[in-house]
C-alpha cells in the first residue's frame, strides 16, 4: 500500500482521537469511576431528544461568532440545539470545558481536517445545520467554541451558564 502525506495524517488523526477517546473514556477521580455513568462527563452528558425540555438555535457566521453566544439552562436540563452554519467557511461546535476545548484546539492546529463524532461536536459546512442534544447534569459552566484553526483565536466562543435546580 502506498502512503500519501493526506493518508498519513489521516492515520495520526484517527490514532489521537482512539486515544483522547480512552482517556476521555476513563471519566474522572472527582466523578469516581468503576460505575456505569451513562457517558457522563465533567460537562454532563449525551442527551435523548425526546427528553428535551425546550430547543435552542445556534447560527455560527463567518465574523467568528455564535449567536446567541450566551445561554442559561438548569441543572438537569435536556437541551436540544439546532446549529446552523450561515458562514462561506466550515465552522463547528464543541461542547466542554475551557481546559478541554484548549487542550482540542492545539490537536485542531495539528490535524485541522479531524472529523468529529462525538456527541458533544457539530462540524458544519456552510449552509448546513446540524444538532447536540445534552443533558446539563452539574450546575456551573459549559464553554462552546469552533477550534477550526484561527477561529477561537477570532473570538468564536460562548458559555452556557448551568443554574443549580
Amino acid at each position: 500500500m502506498r502512503f500519501t502525506r493526506f493518508t498519513v495524517s489521516q492515520l495520526l488523526a484517527m490514532a489521537a482521537l482512539a486515544a483522547s477517546g480512552a482517556a476521555f473514556a476513563s471519566g474522572n477521580h472527582a466523578g469516581g469511576h468503576g460505575h456505569d455513568d451513562g457517558g457522563e462527563t465533567a460537562i454532563g452528558k449525551p442527551g435523548v431528544a425526546a427528553k428535551a425540555s425546550r430547543t435552542i438555535t445556534i447560527e455560527m457566521s463567518d465574523n467568528m461568532r455564535y449567536t446567541p453566544s450566551n445561554i442559561q439552562v438548569k441543572q438537569g436540563e435536556t437541551v436540544r440545539f439546532i446549529v446552523k452554519n450561515a458562514g462561506q467557511v466550515k465552522h463547528e461546535l464543541s461542547l466542554g470545558t475551557e481546559k478541554e476545548l484548549l487542550e482540542h484546539l492545539e490537536q485542531m492546529k495539528k490535524f485541522p481536517d479531524m472529523e468529529h463524532d462525538e456527541p458533544s461536536k457539530v462540524t458544519l459546512q456552510p449552509g448546513k445545520q446540524g444538532e447536540i442534544v445534552w443533558q446539563f447534569t452539574k450546575a456551573g459552566a459549559v464553554n462552546f467554541a469552533c477550534l477550526m484553526p484561527g477561529h477561537y483565536e477570532a473570538g468564536m466562543k460562548g458559555a452556557i451558564k448551568v443554574g443549580r435546580k
